[in-house]
């Protein structure tokens, strides 16, 4: 049940999500981003997640969430990892405005992004809902789906054994608008672009741009302080960022990470760790190296344009974004590179 995730340490991130909403809702419209809370732009709220591991030490608060609230209603960009993260979000909307929330956007079927959809189903938010006529749409990648349908059961098994949480039969929430390219959505006086791409950081990945302050949420395809994780295409995904760095941008919301105002650059350093895994990792299949020699011998930073990034969560993801990149790359020959078409801005 939630109160297990509620307990020391995830009590006290679920209550700063809180004491964001209240803070937030005095902030002015020109307020600057803070570590944890107020407007990343005006009318644009986000919560930073821990940088650590999905899991109940952190009671699954490790994914950026956010919303953004027009003159007719709200957009949520992603839910947290627990229905217990979604409900603490849904609490602090109510606090910053008494507006309905019309659309849940989840960037990808990661459990650390959707798992707290549930709270935006009935005004209960109950851990198994039911028919909602009133619930808000839920929007997704055309891919989503059939992704997050794989991998449900991973995800409750997850939960009942980590967290302690045994969810309701239809607690696991699937979309109800799906994106097969580019999506916009009103909110009144305010148009969010939704834009579905090809497969990178994973074979669904969705981006969210609001047009009246250029903020851009990337979701994964940007992750920050964060090793970057690879769940989808190392080709696709360098491809994705060529694009996504053409972008105007005044204020982007990584899905790992802090926000950030430096853009593009703040790509950069992503980047070279992307790269240079393509590099080396071709450059190992080049050379015969079996895929176990090759996660022993690819490091987190080969020769870089600038000086190695103290990535977080190393250990726990670089081999496997190794084993990932091998699997793809060593019949690339034999496969087209990936395309990717530019978003509308």
């Amino acid at each position: 049940m939630p109160g297990a995730v509620l307990a020391n340490r995830p009590r006290s991130r679920l209550c700063l999500l809180l004491a964001w909403g209240t803070a937030a809702a005095g902030a002015s419209a020109n307020s600057a981003p803070a570590a944890d809370g107020a407007q990343a732009a005006p009318g644009v709220f986000v919560h930073i997640g821990a940088l650590e591991d999905w899991g109940p030490a952190n009671g699954g608060d490790v994914a950026n969430t956010g919303f953004v609230v027009g003159s007719r209603c709200v957009a949520v960009i992603d839910t947290g990892g627990t229905p217990a993260v979604g409900q603490a979000l849904r609490a602090a909307i109510e606090q910053v405005t008494p507006l309905p929330v019309c659309y849940v956007i989840n960037t990808h079927a990661h459990p650390d992004h959707m798992l707290g959809n549930v709270a935006f189903t009935s005004a209960s938010a109950s851990l198994d809902p039911g028919p909602d006529p009133a619930a808000p749409r839920f929007i997704a990648s055309a891919r989503f789906s059939r992704t997050l349908a794989a991998r449900e059961p991973y995800y409750r098994n997850a939960l009942q054994r980590d967290f302690g949480i045994a969810l309701g039969p239809t607690a696991i929430v699937y979309p109800t608008l799906a994106v097969d390219s580019a999506l916009d959505i009103d909110l009144g006086d305010r148009v969010l672009t939704l834009q579905a791409w090809p497969t990178a950081h994973t074979d669904n990945d969705l981006s969210v741009y609001d047009h009246r302050t250029r903020t851009l949420f990337t979701s994964d395809l940007l992750f920050v302080q964060h090793l970057p994780v690879l769940d989808g295409s190392l080709r696709g995904w360098v491809s994705a960022m060529a694009v996504l760095q053409r972008l105007a941008v005044a204020t982007v919301v990584p899905g790992h990470g802090p926000i950030s105002r430096d853009w593009p650059a703040v790509m950069d350093v992503q980047g070279d760790y992307l790269n240079g895994l393509l590099r080396d990792t071709r450059s190992a299949i080049r050379n015969r190296l079996t895929i176990a020699q090759a996660i022993a011998r690819i490091g987190v930073a080969p020769a870089l344009t600038r000086p190695a990034t103290n990535w977080l969560l190393t250990d726990r993801f670089h081999r496997r974004n190794v084993t990932a990149a091998y699997a793809e790359l060593e019949w690339e020959e034999d496969e087209p590179a990936p395309a990717t078409e530019p978003p509308r801005p």
